[in-house]
């Protein structure tokens, strides 16, 4: 049997000891110096930017408009590694102009991105309507699409290329109407490395029959060692993972490695993570973990077809 036992009577805490301390002598995280200014019609941009808050996001999107102008005043790289989102929402020619400025030194990109820009090079338009394709089995089946782009990485690898510069070289030098909206092409112009990192069977020209596995991997694989190469030198540079969740983070992970393996000084770096969610992979892979011991990480958090384009006009004006 269970002793019976008097509960205990708790009565109400008395405040009237409390011990307080005068607010003039509180370390506050907020002041109104950090405060927003209003905009005022007739503006410039560079007043908008100036206006923001000094607070939480605005302030580490300022912090990244310097060191992304930092980085080519000191000529040190600024790689973009992207996903296929930033190409379908639009954001071509803004990547393209930031190369032509020389603010972007090198791009690295996923396998869907040959997909979308030769796409809109070729003839205007990319991003086809995945579900009602599936239902026929006509998703991924356009022919120009798996012909061109695999013949380009077919010929390119027999050449001693990588994937990003067969693509490049083969738009071009091509006829077609929109090529200057090519990302690749545009690197191939400036000379600009422009990899392309493949899992094969991600990508619809996988599933065509020009798609040569020999080719693709081996061509895939020279543009990582290429990739490994550019983050080799990205000591006081700035890599920026604008919308991949998986690749890309995994690939820069490994690529940084390499580079500290064969005793590269790549540690005083900044590191830039662009998606509408933070994932899992970026935020270990590029914000974390590269910069444990040294460097800087921010996380931007927005939609791409905004983010992006802001922090461009931001670093044009900085510069």
């Amino acid at each position: 049997m269970l002793k019976s036992y008097t509960m205990k009577r708790y009565k109400p805490v008395s405040l009237k000891k409390l011990k307080t301390y005068p607010i003039s002598k509180r370390k506050s995280k907020v002041e109104i110096s950090l405060a927003a200014a209003p905009h005022k019609p007739g503006k410039s941009f560079t007043d908008f930017i100036h206006n923001l808050p000094d607070i939480l996001a605005a302030r580490d999107f300022r912090a990244v408009v310097r060191a992304i102008i930092n980085a080519r005043k000191n000529k040190k790289p600024v790689i973009l590694g992207m996903g296929a989102h930033p190409i379908k929402v639009g954001l071509s020619p803004l990547i393209i102009d930031l190369m032509k400025r020389g603010i972007i030194t090198a791009i690295a990109t996923n396998g869907a991105c040959i997909v979308h820009d030769f796409e809109l090079s070729f003839i205007g338009q990319t991003s086809e309507d995945v579900a009602e394709k599936l239902c026929k089995g006509a998703f991924g089946m356009a022919k120009e699409t798996g012909g061109y782009t695999n013949k380009a990485i077919n010929a390119g690898v027999k050449k001693g290329y990588g994937i990003g510069k067969s693509l490049g070289e083969m738009i071009q030098n091509s006829k077609f109407k929109y090529k200057d909206m090519s990302i690749f092409a545009a690197a191939y112009n400036l000379g600009l490395p422009a990899t392309v990192h493949i899992a094969i069977g991600t990508d619809i020209i996988h599933m065509h029959p020009q798609a040569d596995g020999a080719s693709i991997g081996e061509g895939s694989l020279r543009d990582f060692k290429l990739f490994t190469s550019v983050v080799s030198d990205l000591e006081g540079g700035v890599y920026i993972n604008l919308g991949s969740a998986v690749i890309m983070p995994e690939v820069f992970l490994k690529a940084l490695t390499i580079a500290r393996n064969l005793c590269s000084k790549v540690e005083n770096i900044t590191t830039v993570n662009m998606d509408f969610m933070q994932h899992y992979r970026p935020t270990q892979n590029v914000l974390r973990r590269p910069t444990l011991q040294k460097g800087c990480a921010y996380a931007l958090t927005g939609h791409h077809e905004i983010m992006f384009p802001l922090l461009a006009a931001a670093v044009i004006e900085g510069i």
